[in-house]
């Protein structure tokens, strides 16, 4: 018996010592989400200034709000092995002190190329942050509440996003628009990218205050350590068991050391593929379009430049809450109903912008005009999308993630899924300026397609594990895997 199912259902409680702690370390480390969403995000009120003030074509824009997305691809690769061989504090401190960095080098940014190469470096943090939060909160995370706490990296994210609006919209306000001169001859713009030291000097100080991942520290050998931190974790009746259980598995893992992701299926085993798909699914729907344009969309809709950063604001509100409702929900209803319900909203929702934007007009400045009622259709539709996404795919896919890989592979498995995410990520946003310069309703309507093929994808290949142990997650994938493969 493992200690998991020491613990029933009936007689954990997330109130108990125990819980609040766990909960109280997966708030800690999910900050590493929030630096994503907001520097994913501080992007949206700066943009259109960055262009005009460097004289940007819509490719370059374009390249200069996603190239972040190239580092974070290679930090997601790289974080796997240097949390196993430094620890995820030390890594955890590393992002901190590259996205403060950052977020200084992009405020006084001279060119469009170095804040291209600050961006770059910022994302390298924010890439590890994605791998190791996640990663963390797995293994201090107990079975019934597994889920919430996973989520809360993408709730963690959903604040970033805001935080990052709301900070955009004060300082475009404050200076009466964000090309004008706020505080110290530097414009409005260049502060927004300024105020992210702050996160990033909270998540740097964070590292010294967590302790060391239990397993990090017994596949070091750090027992006596291990055990400690376990003490606070699980009832002293459950620590032995939960001590033998981790040090079985990373034995496990050090036998199968040298497995390989390599497989019949494309190169990859089937299960790899599993989470390389999902993860591309979550982007390829076009969510960052919203939080990286919006401005520019709502200003489409016939807003001034304050109420596009307002609306924004409000959206991003929304993010939060319907997070929030997935957090809740999905260790109640399980993964997959909340999945396909999710689809079926983003489809038909990104299906009636891609309607709305097909009666756009062209203003006397050639920006994208929508008439009524085709404005109020895009706008309700578009925070719908918000709703869809935010309530299903874009927590439910980082659980998946944490569950579906069987333990011998999983570092390399999270690493691999999570290139895949930012890889999809900035496919999605290097493309959508000239994509919509050239047309917004079919650009609008291949997201939709991608959402009905998420429902499509999850109906087919997915199972349902809410309530599972990891060990029995992984045995359900992976026979789920090999049946198809072998079919």
């Amino acid at each position: 018996m493992s200690a998991s199912e020491d613990i029933g259902e009936s007689s954990f409680s997330v109130k108990s010592p125990y819980g609040r702690r766990a909960v109280a370390l997966s708030v800690a480390a999910a900050v590493g989400g929030f630096l994503f969403g907001f520097d994913s995000s501080v992007i949206n009120g700066a943009v259109d200034s960055i262009q005009r003030d460097f004289a940007l074509n819509d490719v370059v824009t374009g390249l200069v709000v996603a190239i972040s997305l190239l580092g974070c691809a290679a930090g997601a690769v790289l974080a796997g092995n240097l949390s196993d061989r430094w620890g995820r504090l030390r890594v955890m401190f590393i992002g901190g002190i590259m996205f403060f960095v950052s977020s200084l080098g992009a405020a006084f940014a001279f060119g469009v190329w170095d804040l291209a190469l600050w961006r770059v470096i910022g994302g390298l943090g924010i890439g590890t942050a994605s791998v190791i939060a996640p990663a963390y909160i797995a293994e201090i995370a107990p079975r019934q509440i597994r889920g919430s706490l996973a989520s809360l990296q993408q709730l963690a994210i959903t604040i970033g996003i805001f935080v990052a609006l709301l900070s955009d919209a004060l300082f475009a306000n404050a200076a009466g628009g964000a090309d004008n001169e706020l505080w110290f001859g530097l414009e409005a713009w260049r502060w927004m990218f300024l105020v992210g030291v702050i996160p990033a000097a909270v998540y740097g100080l964070l590292s010294f205050t967590l302790p060391e991942s239990p397993r990090y520290l017994l596949a070091k050998g750090r027992r006596d350590e291990a055990r400690s931190i376990f003490a606070q974790l699980v009832p002293p009746v459950d620590l032995d068991h939960t001590v033998r259980d981790l040090e079985t598995a990373i034995e496990t893992d050090r036998a199968n050391a040298g497995v390989s992701l390599r497989g019949p299926v494309l190169g990859l085993q089937p299960i790899v593929w599993v989470g390389i798909i999902l993860s591309v699914f979550q982007q390829f729907v076009g969510i960052n379009v919203i939080f990286y344009y919006s401005t520019t969309l709502w200003q489409a809709v016939g807003f001034s430049e304050s109420d596009s950063l307002l609306t924004s604001v409000i959206t991003s509100v929304t993010n939060v809450l319907v997070t929030l409702v997935a957090i809740f929900l999905v260790d109640r209803v399980g993964r997959k109903p909340i999945l396909l319900t999710g689809s079926v909203i983003m489809t038909i929702s990104l299906g009636l912008m891609a309607v709305a934007f097909a009666f756009a007009g062209v203003g006397p400045d050639g920006a994208v005009l929508l008439p009524q009622p085709w404005a109020t259709v895009a706008l309700i539709a578009a925070n719908a999308f918000v709703v869809g996404f935010g309530a299903s795919w874009g927590p439910l896919v980082w659980v998946l993630l944490g569950e579906i890989f069987p333990s011998r592979i999983r570092g390399k498995a999270l690493g691999v899924a999570a290139m895949a995410q930012w890889l999809a990520n900035f496919l999605i946003t290097l493309t959508f300026p000239a994509m919509s310069a050239w047309s917004l309703p079919l650009t609008y309507a291949m997201y939709a397609l991608f959402a009905a093929l998420s429902f499509v994808y999850v109906l087919w290949r997915i199972p349902e594990t809410k309530g599972m142990d990891l060990e029995q997650t992984e045995t359900l994938f992976t026979e789920r895997a090999h049946r198809h493969a072998t079919a």
